[in-house]
């Protein structure tokens, strides 16, 4: 056999799993933890690379193994879900955090979503169905449950309907602005966001810098009075503004 053939062969064996997507599971339920770790690696693309019991081992973990996605349980001890999304993200940024939980009040969606959840999934999903939104997230695409994205839908129609004037603090914010308040390219921007897309693929897809994507992000926010992405896409949503029209 050609020495060289075979170290090539052996850098792109390499290659090939340096290139699977990197899970970390964290429940508080080993049973849990070990179906999951089961099925996932049962797939060609997929790799788990730890498991933690509580948020404090997912932040620490997340730190340490810098995995692409976060399979992360909402109620646990120590830390819960909430607060390890958050802290995820300050330490790693470029991870994905999906949770996975059987928990789908309103207190508990909302928070996570807005402490930068790129997910929220309910456990009576289908595993076939888990592993391709833990392959969309890593994609930096939106993940839900269909019943949260209902939810969210709700929270926004019937904070519209004012109910009163009073806003719950976990609903999105309302914003009185239209479309006309934003610029052709700021209305592109908020389409895309509506679809799931990062800032890095929307600078793609717009043939512009990731800079000047996140410049426009903040500015659609800022005039549309609103606090963080998901309310964007909510709002896009609502007014007919998803990336098809």
């Amino acid at each position: 056999m050609d020495p060289d053939r075979g170290l090539s062969e052996a850098v792109g064996t390499a290659a090939m799993r340096d290139k699977k997507i990197r899970v970390l599971i964290v429940d508080d339920h080993a049973v849990v933890r070990q179906g999951l770790r089961d099925f996932i690696d049962l797939q060609d693309d997929m790799v788990v690379v730890g498991e933690g019991a509580n948020g404090l081992e997912a932040v620490a973990l997340s730190g340490q193994l810098q995995p692409d996605v976060v399979l992360l349980d909402l109620v646990m001890p120590q830390m819960d879900g909430v607060e390890a999304t958050r802290q995820i993200m300050q330490v790693c940024p470029g991870t994905h955090v999906l949770i996975l939980t059987s928990f789908g009040e309103d207190d508990k969606v909302f928070p996570a979503i807005r402490a930068g959840a790129q997910g929220y999934l309910l456990k009576d999903i289908r595993p076939d169905e888990l592993v391709q939104a833990v392959r969309e997230a890593n994609l930096g695409k939106v993940q839900l449950h269909p019943d949260i994205a209902r939810k969210l839908m709700s929270a926004v129609a019937s904070d519209q309907q004012g109910h009163g004037g009073k806003q719950e603090a976990s609903q999105p914010a309302r914003s009185a602005a239209s479309p006309n308040d934003l610029t052709e390219r700021e209305l592109e921007v908020l389409r895309w966001i509506a679809s799931g897309l990062t800032n890095r693929e929307i600078a793609e897809r717009m043939i512009i810098s990731e800079k000047t994507v996140k410049t426009h992000v903040s500015n659609v926010l800022g005039k549309l009075g609103l606090e963080d992405r998901t309310q964007a896409a909510i709002w896009a949503l609502k007014h007919n503004l998803g990336p098809e029209d």
